[in-house]
C-alpha cells in the first residue's frame, strides 16, 4: 500500500471530525462518541458510544461515519458497533420503534456473485451462461453487469436497445432469453471508456442495486470486475450475498489470483459457493483428441486445498466465443452442448449450495 493510500488514525478520526451531531455544529470527536478504533490491512472497526434519546439521530450519525470513513484512500471495509445511551448513562427511555428502512432487493431470493482474482479467464461469458443455465433449469433469474470499467453483456447477451424508466423512476432491465439484464453498457457508446475513480463506481454499484426495477426473481447472478476493488466492496457493504463463485483457469498464475478472490469473500463473511475451471481443456470435434492446452486440474487442487466446493469445468469450445460474439451464449445457441450441460450441472449446484441442500 502506498503512502498516499495508508490508513492511519489520525486519518480517521479527521474523517469523523467532519460528521455532525444532527441539528448542532459540534463533531462527534469532540463529544467523545468515538471509542476503540481499530485499524489494520485496510479495515477500519470502531465503536460510536452516543449520547442520545433520539434512535434517528444516533442511525444518521452511523450512517455518515460509515460513509466518511468508506470514501478514504485504502479504506477496504468498515465496521461500527452503535451503543446508544441516555444523557446521564441511563439507558434510553422506551419508545416506538422506528420504521425500517425498505431492503434493498427485497424481491431478489438468492444473490450471488461471479467473480475472479484477474481478467481474461472468462468470467463475463461464464456469468452469463450461469444466468441462463439457472434459468433453462426453471428459476426467474436476473443477469447485473457491475463490471463498471468494461461492461460486456450488453454484446454477450445481443442487447443494442435503450431501457426505459418506468412511472417510479426505476431503470426497467431488458428481457433477453428469459432472463432481465441490465448493464452500464446499454447507458454508453461502446467505444466511449469508462474513466472512474472509486466513488464513482461504487456509486454506480449503488444505482443498479436500488434503482432497477428487477422485480420478484430466485437468482440476481451479478458479473463483477475482475480483482478485489471498489465494486466488491460495494457489493458486500449494501446487500447480503447468498454466496460467490470464483473463476479461473488452469493456469498457476490464475490460481494464485483466484485464491485472493476467495480469500476477500471470506473475510467479509460471503459463503464461496464453489471454484469452476473455465478453458479446461479442449476436446477436438473431429477426433476426439482431447489437449490440455493450459494444464488441467489446478481448480479442483485449489478447491480441495482452500475446502470449498469444485463445481466443474468448462472446455475450451469455438461455439463459446462465437456465440459470445454474435449476442448468443452457448446455453441459448446449443442447448445440446456438452458445454451447456456441463453449465447446467454447476448451476444445479449452485441452487443446491444457496438452499443449504
Amino acid at each position: 500500500m502506498s503512502a498516499a493510500a495508508e490508513v492511519t488514525e489520525e486519518r480517521v478520526m479527521d474523517a469523523l471530525r467532519t460528521v455532525r451531531f444532527p441539528g448542532l455544529s459540534r463533531d462527534i470527536v469532540s463529544f467523545g462518541f468515538v471509542k476503540d478504533v481499530t485499524i489494520g490491512g485496510g479495515n477500519v472497526s470502531l465503536r460510536l458510544e452516543i449520547m442520545t434519546e433520539s434512535e434517528a439521530a444516533a442511525r444518521e450519525i452511523y450512517r455518515d461515519a460509515t460513509e466518511k470513513l468508506r470514501a478514504l484512500p485504502g479504506v477496504n471495509a468498515v465496521t461500527i458497533r452503535l451503543e446508544r445511551k441516555a444523557p446521564g448513562g441511563a439507558a434510553p427511555r422506551p419508545g416506538p420503534a422506528p420504521a425500517p428502512e425498505p431492503a434493498i432487493l427485497a424481491q431478489v431470493r438468492y444473490k450471488v456473485a461471479v467473480a475472479s482474482g484477474k481478467g481474461g479467464v472468462g468470467k463475463s461469458t461464464v456469468a452469463a451462461n450461469l444466468a441462463l443455465a439457472l434459468e433453462r433449469v426453471g428459476h426467474r433469474v436476473g443477469l447485473m453487469d457491475s463490471d463498471i470499467y468494461g461492461p460486456s453483456q450488453q454484446m454477450m447477451m445481443g442487447i443494442d436497445e435503450k431501457p426505459f424508466v418506468n412511472e417510479n423512476n426505476q431503470i426497467v432491465p431488458i428481457d433477453r432469453y428469459g432472463v432481465k439484464v441490465m448493464s452500464l453498457g446499454f447507458l454508453m457508446d461502446v467505444d466511449q471508456p469508462v474513466i472512474w475513480r472509486g466513488p464513482m463506481v461504487m456509486k454506480a454499484v449503488e444505482q443498479f442495486l436500488q434503482d432497477v426495477a428487477w422485480g420478484a426473481l430466485d437468482f440476481l447472478v451479478i458479473d463483477l470486475p475482475p480483482g478485489t476493488g471498489d465494486a466488491q466492496l460495494t457489493l458486500t457493504q449494501k446487500i447480503h450475498l447468498s454466496g460467490a463463485v470464483i473463476v479461473t483457469t488452469p493456469q498457476d498464475v490464475s490460481l494464485i489470483d483466484a485464491r485472493k478472490g476467495l480469500a476477500m469473500f471470506q473475510k467479509v463473511n460471503v459463503p464461496v459457493l464453489g471454484i469452476v475451471e473455465n478453458m479446461s481443456y479442449y476436446l477436438c470435434t473431429k477426433c476426439g483428441h482431447r489437449e490440455e492446452i493450459f494444464k488441467h486440474g489446478g481448480g479442483r487442487r485449489t478447491a480441495e486445498q482452500l475446502h470449498v466446493p469444485f463445481l466443474g469445468e468448462i472446455p475450451l469450445d469455438t461455439r463459446v466465443a462465437l456465440g459470445g460474439d454474435s449476442g448468443r451464449p452457448i446455453v441459448a445457441g446449443e442447448p445440446k452442448s456438452d458445454v451447456t450441460e456441463a453449465y447446467l450441472r454447476i448451476a444445479e449446484q449452485v441452487a443446491r449450495a444457496v438452499r443449504g441442500s
